[in-house]
């Protein structure tokens, strides 16, 4: 019952009467709809004006959408994390999510980034998967796409978040003093060499952010997350479509990885190495104190030195 009224509020407060009415309930009822979906997690303001939603809050009708991407979209107070339920909506028999599909949320009990680690979804922070199926006409991903496709995205949320900071190879934002303000995971299921389908998953740090690490608004103040949704559905529908060469020059030209000491963690162990260059997959080439030269492809890697705190 709280999921009927949260796609009539907007950022102007509304009465209770005129909720009821267009959901044919007494206000005593809206007035309970509304802190339920409160305890969920909706920034719900309730005051005598009626209720409302924050500004700037990333809800259906909130959000700008200019392309494909957000055409179809979902927004919820609290889920487990939105990569599972933007699978759970791929899969429906009835009304499956489109290429280009989103999920929102306020809060993850279940979030995760790369490698196992807990995704915080704490308030102030912009959390959202996207599905991609292809070029959205039935062609399947392929391998070499989604390779790129972390890249890519990070390139598309950097520039949409005004071009604060750099991008750390492969997957986060990190802010002009090192610290880490957004992060990106992909999910890929993988159907012999092609891909039927990923899911691209974005947090980001808009207008508070966890210990050691940094927001939007503290190099971009006035930012909002609904703003910052649209502005980064769009460059992802330009960035995930550019041809490989585009993404690997743009990618350079944005990141704080290359040329920089980096520890890498991998099953063999951990060990340091220079970063020399990406490869033409996005692969990241490292150069041991010996000279030896390596591509790495999968691992955890770290900064170290000026940027060690990402």
């Amino acid at each position: 019952m709280p999921e009927r009224l949260l796609p009539l509020l907007t950022t102007e407060p509304q009465s209770g009467d005129e909720l009821g009415g267009r959901l044919g309930v007494g206000r005593v009822t809206v007035n309970t709809l509304a802190r339920k979906l409160a305890e969920d997690g909706v920034p719900v303001v309730i005051s005598r004006g009626g209720y409302a939603l924050e500004a700037g809050t990333p809800a259906p009708g909130l959000v700008k959408v200019t392309g494909q991407f957000g055409r179809a979209m979902r927004y919820a107070g609290t889920v487990g994390s939105t990569q599972d339920e933007i699978r759970h909506w791929a899969d429906d028999a009835v009304s499956p999510a489109p290429h280009g599909a989103v999920c929102v949320a306020e809060r993850q009990t279940l979030g995760r980034g790369r490698r196992g680690r807990v995704w915080d979804t704490a308030a102030g922070a912009l959390a959202f998967s996207v599905l991609l199926r292809g070029d959205g006409a039935g062609r399947a991903l392929t391998l070499p796409e989604v390779a790129l496709m972390p890249l890519a995205a990070g390139v598309a949320l950097h520039q949409a978040t005004g071009g604060v900071g750099g991008l750390k190879w492969p997957n986060d934002l990190l802010s002009p003093d090192g610290r880490k303000m957004a992060g990106i995971l992909l999910d890929a299921d993988l159907r012999g060499e092609e891909v039927r389908r990923a899911v691209l998953g974005i947090g980001v740090n808009v207008s508070t952010a966890p210990p050691g690490a940094s927001f939007l608004q503290e190099w971009q103040p006035g930012l909002t997350r609904a703003q910052v949704l649209s502005d980064v559905l769009a460059a992802l529908e330009h960035w995930l479509v550019a041809p490989a060469v585009e993404v690997l020059a743009a990618w350079r030209e944005r990141n704080v990885t290359l040329g920089q000491r980096v520890q890498v963690t991998a099953p063999a162990g951990r060990q340091h190495f220079t970063a020399v260059d990406l490869d033409a997959q996005g692969g990241l080439i490292v150069q041991d104190d010996a000279g030896t030269v390596q591509t790495i492809h999968a691992g955890d890697v770290q900064l170290v030195g000026q940027w060690q705190n990402s």
